[in-house]
This record gives structure tokens, sequence and C-alpha cells, in this order.
């Protein structure tokens, strides 16, 4: 995350708004001091993910992050929690979707602004998927809860109709399938934002987003990273 800040003093605009990932308080001050208009937090949701991710249990980490969230708060910056390895984590499997449930009810409750469900490693399946966006929607607004898949298993676009079906409506993706995470091993790229829109498009839904001018910005993407 070298040189955020001054990638930053040069994005932001009135018209636009960038999320920052931070990963403690330390971060937080800095994105504070560089006009950051949203930040991002991260769980992970098994102790051994959690402590590759960022070297703290996951009691600790909550701990930071609700303090984050009350001074965000106070500042009038948004913030969101990713809860990562929502499905399977790489190196203690399943996750009791009990603890994500629970998870994102105590954030909720300490005033997070959304909450992201994310499949860090591409291992969830679509009907997995459907019943944990089932029974988070029973909970919660549809404005606090969207979802982070990766492609891993070619399951992404899946992934997302069945989200879609339980009515989530805001997804993350990644300009030619750029990304993922060091700490979980096997984890490729994210959802590529090219294959969403396109689906979209198909089913009728309107995006917003001009498809030519994103392959174009696929290219330069692909031209910068090889």
């Amino acid at each position: 995350m070298e040189n955020t800040d001054v990638l930053l003093q040069k994005l932001l605009t009135e018209q636009n708004n960038y999320s920052v990932l931070i990963p403690n308080i330390y971060g937080y001050k800095l994105a504070k001091d560089n006009n950051a208009k949203e930040i991002c937090l991260v769980l992970c949701a098994s102790e051994t993910m959690n402590k590759e991710n960022i070297n703290k249990d996951i009691s600790e980490t909550t701990s930071e992050f609700k303090n984050i969230i009350k001074i965000s708060k106070k500042d009038e910056i948004r913030s969101k929690v990713y809860i990562s390895v929502a499905f399977e984590c790489p190196y203690e499997g399943l996750i009791d979707p009990s603890f994500i449930i629970d998870k994102a009810k105590e954030f909720i409750s300490c005033g997070i602004d959304e909450v992201v469900i994310a499949d860090t490693i591409g291992a969830a399946q679509p009907n997995q998927v459907k019943a944990l966006f089932k029974e988070l929607i029973s909970e919660f607004s549809l404005s606090q809860i969207s979802a982070h898949f990766h492609d891993t298993r070619l399951l992404a676009l899946d992934n997302v109709i069945a989200a879609m079906d339980e009515g989530i409506h805001k997804f993350d993706s990644c300009i030619a399938g750029l990304g993922g995470c060091p700490f979980a091993p096997g984890a490729s790229g994210n959802l590529a934002t090219e294959d969403l829109v396109s689906m979209l498009h198909k089913k009728g839904i309107d995006t917003c987003i001009n498809e030519e001018m994103l392959l174009d910005s696929v290219k330069l993407a692909v031209q910068l990273t090889s």
C-alpha cells in the first residue's frame, strides 16, 4: 500500500469517491489526513487466515475495527467491512454461516455502513451463496450488504446470479480480473468487470457503463501489467 497517499491526491475530486483499504488505526489516520471519503476494513472468518493477513486474532481485530468505525462516524467518513473467506478458508476449510451472520450483526450494530461478503478464494457454490444471502437479507437491509467474488473455479458469475436472486445488487469487480490475495493460497484474480457488465447487459440490466470504453480500459490494464 506504499504511496497510496500520493495516488489519492492525484485522484480525489468533488465528483469521484475512492475507497481506501486500511488494516488498523494508523491506516485510518493516514486515510483521513489524505481526505479519503470511504474506508474499507478486512476481517477474515478464520483465525489462521486473520493471523496471516493482519497478524492479529479475530477478537483483537474486531475490537480495533469497532473503534475505527466509531471514529469514522464522528469524522463523517463512510466505512465498510469485508468479511473475508466467508465461505471457505484455505487453511481451515468450510466456514460456519452463523459466524458470518453474527459478525455482520456485530458490525452493523456499531454503525458500519456496509458489510461485504467476500469469497476470497473463489470456493463458494451458488447454493451456499443463496442460502447465506437469504439469511442476511432477512436480518438486514439491502443497502447494508454487498458481495465480492473471485473466479478461481469459474463460478463467479453464477454466484453473482445466486446473490441477485436474493436481492443483492452491489458487487465488486476488477478490470481484466486483476487482483487476488497474497495470503490465500490458490486464490486467483477477482471477478472481471468486463464479464460482469457483459452478463448484466445481456440480461437487460443497465449498468450505465460503456462497454467499448470498458474494453479500452481492459487493454490498457493488460499492457501495464504484462
